[in-house]
């Protein structure tokens, strides 16, 4: 991925507040650009839908969103998101009802974001690029006080792709072209990605030359040795260009220069063993960290594998002590009397292996009492 770093020169000037126009500050900007939102823009160029004549459109436009400095001199684009829209020779439409739905559902996701300006996937500015760039500028539907941002970016097949980012600023016209007129002006702007960020990158750079499109995701020792066999051909490489410049077979440049002797003022003067222990330290302690994990990792799954095999053997032992049971106890017979299983009620339960007990003989009635005289009524205590 190349970024278009042309030389330019932006003059932060006042301007008079008009009417022709919603912005009224063209403040220089630094524009920091994140890796999703490149890659989100460059999947929506792939997937967008191929209309027929007269409507199709060779370029895709969509909302940039992000975040803000107080003073608004940097932005960072975080994220975008596609907004349909039809665009021919005399007229361009967008749906802006889709773009408002989408923003306030992305706001909500995202409360510390806002809205940054537009995208599309042409270099070319033309009249309806100043329509779409005054509609994210207005008041009501825009980026106002801010001035809005206008990123294009290069899709085409088996080109580097190469980003430019602009704001705009009024022009002298009559009010009926005030819509459709403005002046683009490009600020500078940068890939910001971190080590992790940087690492995704590559492992994506070098599908492109396997056939099949994939690259198989490499362990952290392999990445280490590409890192620093890169390091190498880097310090090679600057080596090979010093040399050329002492020897007068290279003209200097002295913006390249700069940047060298900064680099170098930051790198530690230390000795090269004590750098080679450090190092080598540091790999042991390495080593141990990932020795004891893995101890630990081991240990754990062993005391899984212990507590599933207990459970298992305690389980076994019930079942096997419910069986004895059952076939230890007698089974019941059918019940007599009041049904079931039970025996008659003055008998025990029956069993296959128990004797049948005598039925007892039956008792002779009893004579009936005398009924007892009432006792006297007792005299109250005095």
């Amino acid at each position: 991925m190349s970024v278009d770093t042309e030389p330019f020169l932006h003059l932060s000037r006042p301007l008079a507040p008009t009417t022709l126009s919603y912005q009224n500050s063209v403040a220089p900007l630094s524009i920091n650009i994140q890796p999703q939102a490149i890659l989100s823009i460059l999947d929506h160029a792939t997937r967008r839908d191929i209309r027929p004549a007269p409507t199709s459109s060779s370029r895709v436009i969509g909302a940039l969103v992000g975040t803000r400095s107080e003073d608004g001199s940097e932005v960072s684009v975080g994220s975008s998101f596609a907004i349909p829209h039809t665009e021919n020779e005399d007229q361009v439409e967008v749906d802006v009802e889709y773009q408002k739905n989408m923003l306030s559902l992305h706001l909500r996701a995202h409360p510390r974001e806002v809205l940054l300006g537009w995208y599309t996937t042409s270099h070319e500015l033309n009249s309806f690029s100043a329509l779409i760039q005054n509609f994210f500028a207005s008041p009501e539907t825009g980026t106002f006080p801010h001035p809005a941002i206008h990123l294009t970016v290069s899709a085409d097949a088996g080109t580097d792709i190469q980003t430019r980012t602009y704001i705009s600023a009024p022009v002298a016209v009559n009010a009926e072209r005030a819509s459709e007129s403005c002046l683009f002006i490009p600020v500078p702007h940068r890939l910001a990605y971190n080590d992790a960020e940087r690492s995704a990158l590559d492992a994506i750079a070098s599908a492109k030359e396997v056939e099949a499109r994939t690259a198989p995701v490499i362990s952290d020792v392999e990445s280490l040795t590409k890192t620093l066999e890169y390091t190498l051909d880097l310090i090679d490489r600057t080596s090979e260009y010093v040399a050329a410049v002492v020897d007068e077979e290279q003209e200097p440049n002295n913006a390249l220069g700069q940047h060298l002797m900064s680099a170098l003022s930051l790198a530690p003067k230390v000795d090269p063993t004590t750098i080679e222990a450090d190092f080598n330290n540091h790999i042991q302690d390495v080593l141990m960290v990932s020795y004891l994990a893995n101890s630990i990792r081991t240990q754990i799954d062993l005391s899984q594998r212990l507590a599933t095999a207990t459970l298992a053997t305690d389980d076994g032992a019930k079942a096997d002590g419910k069986d004895g049971d059952k076939d230890g106890k007698p089974e019941r017979g059918e019940r007599g009397g009041r049904g079931g299983k039970r025996g008659g009620r003055g008998g025990g339960r029956g069993g296959g292996n128990r004797e049948p007990r005598e039925p007892r003989e039956p008792r002779e009635p009893r004579e009936p009492r005398e009924p007892r005289e009432p006792r006297e009524p007792r005299e109250p205590a005095e």
